[in-house]
């Protein structure tokens, strides 16, 4: 049987939304349950995917098919197309399956010409109605479809109305309309060289052909990208025959929510105009009233589409969205769909349904969009100044919530600024860990280079920091501390404000609001915790990040990476003492000085997560990320060890590496320096040990973590130093506590050796950003200055170190834990990589049979909610196959 491209509204159904789009899948629904829908016909989603493969051309086929389906729709509809006494006139919208408002295009008043319209004139009785929908057509029809901007028709409109000494289009006459639609078309004409079409069906083949390519246009590609929306999709496109709310007094269009998506208060909510078309609504040329008055203008279509809304809302039995047009006073229904909502809103709509009784425990969670929560946990901005405030810029939300401040351009800066008192937003080339407290004090981050995965992005993340990073167009000017944007120069101490949220950068400073977390936040994360199995760990590197993510329901840490405790102005000395020690007895000196300070974190850190499960990375930087860049510092360094600053200057351009990432770090640094392991070994030991005595009745069980293991020979040694030491301070302190050894797998060698590997290994936690990097051969760091060019031209459509690369990446994921618990059946797995947030990558996790996630403290609700839903998920997929 051949692909059927086409469905009269009568012949789909809710169900059929991969194929008719939500809106094409609601029409049908909708019209099945009897209510008063204008009739038409649903172009699929595989036709829009088919006019791509097709190099952007309607095949023979499917139009034959469309042809097909305007001769039913005119035989529903008893008008047709361009006919002289009953002339058909239809809309034509998208509608992809997952919600897109407003990225996607409209056109209205489709099939009319210079002779339907003096028959519609006549035939009504309004010749002003007529030709206002003939010009709004030629608007639309020469915007969408032929891309003659909106401004040029929006001219002659205001230069009709000065003309005519009036303010509203409304007030416009029949005579003043005909006339702006004749300026209309010769306007098309200048522009596009030819006649405006005067064909219907040639206009409707225009129409649809640019529906199907407003589904690659910039904003689309964007919203795409940003909500998880795969290209492969494509949108379906709706034709549908017109309701008419601006044929007079007695007609008007709105939109209306069942709730309120701002609040969820359980009351009608919307705006209305009367004689009006739809995008006069959305536009704002004039102020719509209040959707209760509707119940003064028109009472009767009121009291029905009260009806309507109670019916939709306990069909779909959740928050609906709808539009609607009155015509001569009759109601009709042109869209519903599951309203977009705050995430407030979303929690206490959920809560509100389950207590209703419409939906289960496992619908409300399955419902909330989970990263909709990070919204919850961070200061905003006030919405109203917001909108007033113009954007100068737009770079990558790496870090939820909303910052303004002076801006600074050093870490010692935002730190001495902050300490007097001064709220400052720290602007950087790109961060490093030297500049962890200038991030600490900064209220925002914003960088010029860097991913989703940077160093900035990262940490920001895990201290719960607003950070947009990677705004190329950022013309940067450290030493004289500006920046120039959009045509501005930014001084230190101007102020900035940002939004993590979006990615948007605005001038000047932009109050914010403290984020506000009500009762049915802790009730629906409640149900979370029911419903999953995976469990979630926290990214934490001190106790106070390790406290916060106890509070938002962590239950272990996945991550303690250890080389964050070294930047602080204490710490430092030593390490680099270390670094540049030339003998082993030096070395061991200097690390004497850090171990106490290793085990006071470890303390902290233990006491902070309650006995619960910590795993503790060992040293993984390269070494030359301690040392000084600034000559004043390697002069000061000198003095501090007694040598001379060619000596330092020699030994940092020994540690000199051409690729650091790959190069002397992570469990490469034990080999060659065990002395180092075996320090951190015992501030974790003893840690451990001094925790437990406070707390017999917790079961503390240290997790140590050896990084970039590739070899199983690497493990193994390393290993062996960590056990040494650990069993011997364990044997002298007369315990018998247990410790576990692991390891990262972030080499693709390690998750192709996994079998090997396991065999010495208690755990597995997957460093998903180093795999990711590794196995697509580009850095992290720098690949924001190529994605953009990937995803225009549909190579990549996410950036992979925000999503996990299931195909290549979760491969390996998938192959080493299969491998691994074939030669060790107790083998505990998690991932720790900046994927344990991400609520696709959780999904992907719980299928691949983890055991955990872990991710910065403030994305750990949203773990617990994908993780939920992904238990839900596969357990209604497995009931449905029974």
């Amino acid at each position: 049987m051949s692909k059927k491209y086409c469905y009269l509204f009568t012949e789909g159904n809710a169900g059929m939304r991969e194929l008719l789009g939500g809106k094409g899948a609601n029409l049908a629904e909708m019209t099945n349950i009897g209510l008063p829908v204008p009739q038409g016909f649903t172009i699929t989603t595989e036709a829009c995917t088919q006019y791509y493969e097709d190099d952007q051309k309607i095949n023979d086929g499917i139009m034959a098919e469309i042809m097909e389906y305007i001769e039913k729709m005119e035989q529903i509809t008893g008008k047709k197309f361009g006919d002289l006494e009953n002339p058909l006139l239809v809309s034509v919208r998208s509608g992809a399956r997952a919600s897109m408002p407003g990225m996607m295009d409209t056109i209205l008043n489709l099939g009319l010409n210079e002779t339907v319209v003096e028959v519609l004139a006549r035939k009504s009785g309004n010749p002003r109605w007529a030709y206002d929908c003939y010009r709004r057509f030629i608007q639309m029809y020469s915007d969408v479809v032929m891309e003659v901007g909106k401004k040029y028709f929006e001219q002659l409109i205001d230069r009709m109305k000065a003309q005519k000494g009036v303010t509203l289009d409304v007030d416009l006459t029949a005579e003043d309309l005909k006339t702006l639609a004749g300026q209309f078309k010769d306007e098309y004409q200048s522009k596009i060289g030819q006649a405006f079409p005067s064909d219907p069906k040639e206009q409707l083949m225009g129409a649809i052909k640019a529906v199907f390519r407003s589904w690659d246009n910039p904003r689309a590609n964007v919203y795409r990208r940003d909500n998880d929306i795969p290209y492969s999709w494509g949108t379906a496109v709706n034709v549908q025959s017109m309701a008419f709310g601006n044929m007079g007094e007695d007609c008007g269009t709105g939109v209306a929510f069942t709730r309120n998506p701002a609040t969820g208060e359980k009351k009608l909510f919307g705006e209305f105009l009367t004689n009006a078309q739809g995008e006069d609504v959305v536009a704002g040329v004039r102020t719509p009233m209040p959707i209760s008055q509707m119940a003064e203008k028109f009472p009767e279509a009121f009291a029905q589409f009260q009806k309507v809304c109670a019916i939709l809302e306990d069909h779909y039995r959740d928050m609906q969205d709808m539009e609607f047009t009155v015509e001569n006073g009759k109601l009709y229904m042109l869209q519903t769909r599951n309203g977009k909502r705050t995430p407030a809103s979303a929690l206490k709509i959920a809560c509100d349904l389950v207590d209703e009784g419409q939906i289960s425990e496992e619908k409300a969670v399955s419902m909330i969009e989970p990263r909709s929560l990070d919204t919850l946990l961070h200061p905003q901005f006030d919405g109203k100044v917001l909108k007033a405030t113009p954007v100068i810029g737009s770079a990558l939300a790496a870090s939820p919530g909303a910052a303004c401040g002076k801006i600074v351009f050093t870490a010692e800066d935002a730190k001495a600024w902050a300490e007097r008192g001064e709220k400052v937003v720290l602007v950087r080339l790109e961060t490093s860990p030297e500049d962890i407290e200038g991030m600490k004090a900064a209220q925002g981050i914003l960088t010029v280079r860097g991913g989703m995965t940077s160093h900035a992005a990262v940490v920001a993340r895990g201290m719960g920091k607003c950070c947009v990073s990677g705004c190329a167009a950022i013309k940067m000017d450290e030493e004289g501390k500006c920046f120039e944007l959009s045509g501005k120069t930014f001084r230190e101490g101007d102020w900035l404000s940002l939004d993590g949220s979006t990615g948007k950068i605005y001038d000047g400073a932009i109050p914010t609001v403290d984020a506000v977390i009500g009762g049915e936040f802790g009730r629906v994360m409640g149900w979370c915790d029911k419903y999953r199995r995976l469990q979630v760990r926290t990214n934490a590197d001190t106790p106070y990040d390790a406290a916060q993510a106890r509070t938002f329901g962590a239950q272990g840490i996945g991550l303690c990476r250890t080389e964050h405790m070294f930047f602080n102005e204490d710490r430092i000395p030593a390490i680099r003492e270390m670094i540049c020690s030339e003998t082993v007895e030096q070395r061991e000196k200097a690390l004497a000085k850090l171990e106490p300070m290793q085990r006071g974190d470890f303390e902290g850190i233990y006491e902070a997560m309650e006995g619960c499960p910590v795993t503790i990375r060992f040293l993984d930087p390269p070494l030359h990320e301690f040392l000084p860049t600034d000559e004043a510092d390697i002069a000061l360094l000198a003095k501090d060890l007694g040598k001379t600053v060619a000596d330092i200057k020699n030994i940092i351009a020994s540690l000199h590496e051409f690729n650091p990432m790959m190069g002397h770090r992570g469990c490469r640094l034990a080999v060659t320096y065990p002395e180092i392991a075996a320090m951190q070994t015992r501030a974790v030991i003893k840690a451990a040990l001094n925790v437990q005595a406070r707390h017999p009745d917790w079961n503390m069980v240290p997790e140590i973590m050896i990084p970039l293991v590739g070899e199983v020979k690497e493990l193994r040694y390393v290993k062996g130093v960590v056990v040494k030491t650990a069993d011997e301070i364990i044997a002298a302190a007369g315990s018998s506590m247990k410790y576990l050894v692991g390891t990262m797998i972030e080499i693709p060698r390690a998750a192709l050796t996994a079998d090997e590997i396991a065999k010495e290994a208690d755990f597995f936690s997957f460093g998903t950003n180093d795999l990711t990097q590794m196995t697509f051969g580009f850095s992290r760091d720098d690949a924001g200055k190529f994605l953009g060019a990937y995803y225009d031209k549909k190579i990549y459509e996410n950036d992979p170190f925000a999503k996990l690369d299931q195909t290549g990446v979760g491969r390996l994921v998938d192959m080493a834990c299969k491998l691994g618990r074939s030669t060790n059946s107790t083998l505990h797995l998690g991932i720790c990589g900046e994927h344990g947030g991400d609520p696709a990558s959780v999904e992907f996790c719980h299928r691949t049979g983890l055991d955990y996630v872990s991710c910065s403290p403030f994305r750990v609700p949203i773990a617990r909610l994908a993780a939920a839903q992904a238990a839900i998920k596969c357990n209604n997929e497995a009931a449905a196959q029974k």
